[in-house]
């Protein structure tokens, strides 16, 4: 870590302090508003309860969805409120969580002023304000005007230069990363940098355009690349099979057949899917058969690797020390369609129990191991989709970066 943690901090440095806490609380809600995943919760706990045992004065922030509209009155829908958040925190903290109802202003003023040694307070989602995400510099200085230091722990939001990540940072010192962030960094940055070998990345997902940056860094690092999702369409267009109607980014047929000399010329082995699940309509309902790469019928797609591949990858991991995983290998929101993406998420779980780093990167990938329940059984499971993909890309990430140098 080249940045300070909270780890650096003694006890006199916060007791008694009013601290900003940016957090990452955007979770999922049904459509009674029920929290139905509170792991982004639980993940801040460490960091909160480190605070709270010192005698800091706790202050939260997060953003909620993508309000949308020109004003606070427009943005200050119920349905982006925290208040969800703010009983479920209070039920993991076991201590009542106190909630305002905006996230600068008087109130807060006067809330931030009644807090006692080891209380927590729960600002309104910073996202009202369309300051936040433009970073204004005058809304970051009302946001840090009620703190006395900053710790930043929303890994999930590192990779945005926003107001209640970067530009607090600016009016707050010390400001340090939590030990989710610091986590994160750990295992992430290792993984690329100091890796234990082999290494193998797997990645999936539907198109090759939103893996380009993240596949090309990672043939100068891994042993074994791993390819799978929709993407291993445009790879095998590129080698001249047919893929009948499977997805096709038909702009990026030279990229992938540069990847796959690049793979070649570094000795990285590429390995794609043998074989696939086709189906005749993109639906949870369709029709479904298992073919070769080279024998997908007109008018089919695939929406999943078939079984031969899952053995081949099962086989390639087998010997591998560290393994990150982004990206699912079919469309796993069909069940019919799962049986890959849940397979390497078994895979994963069963390395791991003979000492295997996994790293599960972020979004769909963390959706399956949960899906199939083995997310407690990976190394380490990220909670930023798009941060952990841009560090995996070797790209700074500015709510980081704005951090004390250690």
């Amino acid at each position: 870590m080249s940045k300070k943690t909270l780890a650096n901090l003694s006890p006199s440095d916060v007791s008694g302090k009013r601290v900003l806490v940016r957090v990452d609380f955007n979770v999922p809600l049904d459509e009674q508003g029920n929290i139905t995943d509170d792991t982004r919760i639980r993940a801040a706990l460490p960091t909160i309860q480190d605070l709270t045992s010192k005698g800091a004065k706790v202050i939260l922030a997060s953003h909620f969805g993508r309000p949308k509209g020109d004003d606070f009155a427009s943005r200050a829908v119920d349905k982006f409120r925290l208040t969800p958040v703010a009983k479920r925190l209070s039920e993991l903290l076991g201590k009542p969580v106190t909630k305002t109802d905006d996230c600068i202003g008087a109130d807060v003023t006067a809330k931030v002023a009644t807090l006692a040694n080891g209380d927590v307070l729960l600002l309104e989602n910073v996202r009202f304000h369309k300051e936040e995400e433009k970073n204004d510099p005058e809304f970051a200085r009302q946001l840090a005007s009620v703190a006395d230091l900053y710790v930043n722990d929303a890994f999930g939001t590192a990779h945005r230069a926003h107001a209640s990540t970067e530009g607090v940072t600016k009016y707050l010192s010390p400001s340090v990363a939590g030990f989710l962030i610091e986590k994160e960094l750990q295992y992430l940055q290792s993984a690329i940098e100091n890796p234990q070998r082999p290494l193998a990345a797997i990645i999936g997902g539907s198109k090759v355009s939103s893996k380009i940056t993240v596949i090309e860094t990672l043939l100068e690092k891994v042993d074994k690349l791993l390819i799978g999702g929709g993407m291993i369409f445009t790879f095998y267009k590129a080698q001249g099979l047919s893929v009948g109607n499977s997805l096709v980014e038909d702009e990026f047929l030279e990229l992938a057949q540069s990847l796959m000399a690049k793979a070649k010329e570094k000795g990285v082995d590429l390995l794609l899917p043998s074989d696939v699940v086709v189906a005749d309509k993109f639906a949870p309902d369709a029709n479904a058969q298992t073919v070769s790469v080279s024998n997908i019928p007109d008018g089919w797609m695939g929406l999943d690797i078939g079984p031969d591949s899952i053995k081949l990858f099962q086989s390639a991991l087998a010997s591998c020390k560290s393994v990150i995983w982004n990206g699912p290998m079919g469309v796993f929101e069909f069940d019919k369609f799962a049986v890959g993406t849940e397979a390497i998420a078994r895979t994963l779980a069963d390395l791991t129990k003979q000492g295997t780093i996994t790293i599960i990167g972020g979004g769909d990938s963390v959706a399956a191991v949960e899906k199939v329940g083995v997310a407690d059984q990976m190394s380490h499971i990220s909670t930023g989709g798009g941060a952990s993909l841009e560090l995996l890309e070797g790209k700074e990430l500015p709510g980081i970066a704005a951090l004390d140098d250690a």
